[in-house]
């Protein structure tokens, strides 16, 4: 590289876009951290853009960048990358030289969730104050952001930019660069402990601030507000002159969070939601399981950021909330303020439009560590502990009240997934056990219970206490006014979270209300029924396993054409059954547990599911309808399915001889064998009909050999959908199938080599073999026979 003060700005991006392509990633490195140390701003500001982009790809996907998402530790690039974009790193640096000159650069608006995009076209501000004096006037279709938000809404972006995967490139998402690099940056932007790092480019004479510094005298209102005409909120919101410095320290951390929010979580408005809460739904945007495992990620760490306030923080009055540092303000309004609203409708998309599948326990996941705040306090002795045996401290109780429909209302989301799910799928079955685990901590049902009877109390009698209206986030109150009676802001938290969530109009059903109840018996009698399906394919597994045992191979086993399974195949699916008993069996206590069902209710469904199963269910077909077309099945015949309670009997009623070929047998000779058979069928087809017509021994072992059709078609006579097959005529016929598969040339190998061993030549080997195949087939026919009729 020449010297600084002789390179132009294009001469140098020209130059790092030629080396870009050719030069590996340590080298690139080194000389970009190089030329971020020597480069004064100006000549930096041009290749700002270009350098975002090459790491973190294009917006529209078509670049992939580092591919940071694929990027895993076993990687020799991931250290490197690590380094470069840490936020001690060379990339940072460049921001905050960047951001001392106050450059500004472009981000489309199109690229933005939704409803943000929405509000922007329809000429109305949204709601973050993020995006407060970012839009040119007239409208433009850009953003102009400063460098450390464009940086950030690239970081952001391509979470959720169109995925190209490159060809064998998969890991797991909690080790990829990009998810540590996430995690990395919440540890530095909103720490636990300590104050943020202050910027390496600030000094006396200039502090890098945010181009809308909040005053710390101003609460956290208007996120999440209603909003207003572009140009009244752009003059609201100019920069406070006299606003405290101090406040300017945590506008990173602020914005950081604030774009993290709106780019992962809002993507559904709160007004769509409660218009139309219907699964039909379609929406224009899809999370995927990374994409909600990076928000499990911020969940979690809000949830320990928020915990780290200071005990005097948060028994201080509100009146001396003001005198409090910023970074402890933030902590202390951090969850409600800036997360809840957002992720409850993102879950409540998750919960109805989620495939049912065992991919759904990423949101699961991401819910459960948002309802148990407790669980990140960063107390040893509390991590450690088992969660069941753990009571909830009453100090969260206002947390429930604040969050009541992330309790409620969700769990009657999972609750309808639940009895739409196949239990007998150990995936599934440990999803309910992990809510069944959460809810049953002690002391949580009667939080929840009390928040509820809160929700309850007559409107008249609050009206009577104080006559005012409830001020939610949607009409700029705020949960931190000192306005608020002691003896009513409870109410007052639960009221308002459910109303600005809900609407006013909402039904609100209870948690502990008759008509959950009968969901959650019906819940408990599934899972009843799956542990009874479990155990039918445990001992079904069992016996095949024995069945195909070495044993098998020479004719003593099962030759069950429809087994599909393998060996191991089996050996997992066993397994797994204990899996899924151990599951549902701590679910069935746990439930019982959270809704006091006694041993009288729980005992009377078990001696129903019970019951249902002696009857043979699991050999009824599923509830059915007879039509015109045959039967159809209803939606509890689905439920059936589904859950596995009932199915059809799926056998082949076609030709034996023209059924599929088998993983067991050799193509070619099914071929062969049938061609011969044919022939053989065709010339001597009536002497084989006049044979088996006979009622002596002759026509008996006739019978046995030349008839194995009439057999089939006595076992579908079952079956209510083939009867016509009853009247179809018979003919005796000779199949050579058997001799294709390979189980019968192993031991047609192993006889030959035995009489070799013997001194038998192969002429008389062959007539020993079917002398002794002969007896064994009259041996097993008699010994039918005899069992058949006792």
């Amino acid at each position: 590289m020449a010297a600084p003060a002789l390179q132009q700005p294009s001469f140098l991006l020209a130059n790092l876009k030629a080396d870009w392509t050719i030069k590996p990633l340590h080298q690139r490195c080194h000389e970009l951290s190089k030329i971020i140390d020597d480069y004064p701003a100006k000549e930096l500001h041009a290749i700002f853009p270009w350098l975002v982009e090459s790491v973190f790809g294009s917006l529209d996907g078509i670049l992939s960048g580092w591919n940071l998402r694929f990027l895993q530790a076993r990687s020799a690039e991931y250290n490197i990358a690590m380094n470069f974009l840490d936020p001690s790193g060379a990339m940072m640096k460049l921001v905050y030289k960047l951001q001392a000159e106050e450059y500004k650069y472009e981000f489309p608006v199109s690229y933005l969730p939704g409803p943000i995009k929405s509000s922007i076209h329809a000429g109305v501000l949204p709601d973050c104050p993020l995006f407060h004096n970012k839009i040119q006037f007239p409208m433009s279709g850009l953003l102009l952001l400063n460098p450390f938000e464009y940086y950030m809404f690239s970081v952001a972006s391509s979470l959720i930019a169109p995925k190209n995967y490159p060809p064998g490139q998969h890991g797991s998402c909690s080790d990829s660069a990009y998810f540590v690099l996430v995690d990395t940056y919440l540890k530095y932007f909103l720490p636990t402990e300590g104050n943020v790092p202050p910027s390496p480019f600030s000094d006396t004479r200039r502090t890098v601030a945010s181009p809308a510094p909040r005053s710390p005298s101003v609460p956290y209102v208007g996120y999440g507000g209603h909003s207003t005409s572009l140009l009244k909120r752009h003059i609201t919101h100019q920069p406070s002159v006299n606003a405290d410095p101090a406040a300017q320290e945590i506008w990173r951390s602020e914005t950081l969070l604030q774009v993290f929010v709106e780019m992962w979580l809002h993507h559904y408005s709160l007004e769509m939601y409660q218009k139309l809460q219907s699964p039909q739904v379609k929406e224009p945007f899809t999370p995927s399981e990374e994409h909600v495992l990076v928000v499990r990620l911020l969940v979690k760490h809000l949830h320990a950021f928020s915990n780290s306030l200071k005990q005097e923080s948060i028994s201080s009055s509100p009146s001396a909330h003001s005198h409090s540092s910023p970074l402890e303000e933030l902590k202390r309004v951090v969850v409600q303020r800036f997360v809840q609203q957002k992720l409850y409708v993102f879950l409540q998309h998750c919960f109805g439009h989620w495939p049912l599948d065992a991919s759904f326990r990423a949101v699961l996941e991401t819910w459960l560590s948002y309802i148990q705040p407790w669980r990140y306090t960063g107390e040893k002795n509390n991590m450690q502990a088992d969660v069941q045996n753990r009571t909830v401290p009453d100090k969260w109780a206002s947390f429930v009240q604040e969050n009541l429909l992330m309790y409620t209302k969700l769990f009657q989301g999972f609750l309808n997934r639940a009895m739409r799910t196949d239990l007998v799928n150990a995936k599934n079955a440990l999803m309910v056990f992990r809510v069944a685990k959460v809810f049953v901590q002690p002391n949580l049902s009667e939080m929840i219970q009390k928040a509820e009877q809160l929700f309850l109390e007559p409107e008249h009698a609050i009206l009577q206490r104080q006559n005012r209206v409830f001020l939610t986030p949607s009409h700029g109150g705020s949960f931190l006014s000192s306005r608020q009676p002691v003896g009513t802001d409870s109410v007052f938290k639960v009221k308002s979270h459910v109303y600005s969530l809900e609407g006013q109009d909402c039904q609100y059903n209870l948690m502990f209300g008759p008509d959950l109840r009968n969901n959650v018996l019906k819940l408990i009698q599934i899972i009843a029924q799956a542990r009874q399906t479990a155990k039918r394919i445990s001992d079904h597994s069992t016996e095949m396993a024995a069945n195909n045992s070495f044993l098998s191979w020479f004719g003593v086993g099962s030759s069950d054409h429809n087994n599909i399974f393998s060996r191991g195949e089996m050996d997992d699916m066993g397994e797994g059954v204990k899996k899924t008993h151990e599951f549902l069996d701590k679910a069935l206590d746990y439930l019982c547990q959270i809704f006091r069902l006694n041993a009288g209710q729980l005992s009377q469904l078990m001696v129903n599911v019970a019951s249902v199963d002696d009857v043979g269910a699991s050999k009824q077909l599923p509830d059915c309808i007879p039509s015109e077309n045959g039967l159809v099945l209803t939606d509890l015949g689905r439920l059936q399915i589904i859950n596995g309670h009932r199915r059809f009997e799926i056998d082949y009623h076609g030709d034996p001889e023209l059924q599929p070929i088998r993983s067991y047998e050799n193509a070619f000779l099914v071929r062969l064998m049938f061609q011969i058979s044919s022939f053989i069928n065709a010339r001597f087809g009536d002497h084989m009909e006049a044979l088996c017509s006979r009622q002596d021994l002759l026509g008996c072992i006739g019978r046995h050999y030349l008839s194995s059709s009439s057999k089939e078609v006595v076992q579908r006579q079952k079956s209510p959908v083939t009867r016509r097959i009853r009247d179809r005529p018979l003919r005796a016929r000779l199949s050579l199938r058997f001799l294709a598969s390979y189980r019968t040339l192993l031991i047609l190998l192993l006889l030959y080599m035995l009489f070799a061993l013997l001194s038998f030549g192969a002429l008389s080997s062959t007539g020993l073999v079917l002398i002794v195949s002969f007896l064994y087939e009259l041996l097993l026919n008699f010994f039918h026979k005899k069992l058949k009729i006792q």
